[in-house]
């Protein structure tokens, strides 16, 4: 955004540009001669496309897009990665089922039934079911599997 100067003139009678802050007080003072070739030095950037070819617009403008998909891939990524740390931190954190209940109550509900109905291996079956279940970590599923072997025999 340009800053707004106003001239005036030193006591030797040099022309000044003067920029003032909010408050009105000096913020910079240059010469004019040296502010004036600075500013015509510069260019606009209207002024910049009107200078360039056709090809440079057109490989200008495929930059600019090739920058824009690369950005949009890598923010694409960072957030999948972002998304599957959140989701093991909630399995490694998540609380655990207390696994002798669940592996107790599993085993009740086969005991419960008819003997002729069931036999030892349908047994151990439906305890395995029920235990992999309710048990959500990895490590938690061998105990229950052992629980219900255990039971099973006892039977």
């Amino acid at each position: 955004m340009a800053t707004r100067r106003t001239t005036m003139r030193s006591r030797t009678g040099t022309k000044l540009y003067a920029v003032r802050d909010e408050s009105g007080q000096f913020k910079d003072i240059q010469t004019y001669q040296r502010a004036h070739a600075a500013d015509l030095r510069q260019q606009s950037k209207a002024e910049k496309e009107a200078a360039q070819g056709p090809i440079e617009r057109q490989v200008r403008k495929a930059a600019k897009n090739a920058v824009k998909s690369v950005k949009s891939s890598v923010r694409g990524a960072v957030a999948a990665v972002e998304r599957a740390a959140k989701r093991a931190v909630k399995q490694v954190a998540g609380p655990q089922p207390a696994r002798k209940t669940t592996v107790k109550a599993a085993a009740k509900k086969t005991t419960n039934k008819p003997a002729a109905k069931t036999t030892k291996k349908a047994a151990v079956k439906t305890v395995k079911k029920a235990a992999t279940k309710t048990t959500k970590k990895a490590a938690a599923k061998p105990a229950a599997k052992k629980a219900a072997k255990k039971t099973a025999k006892s039977k």
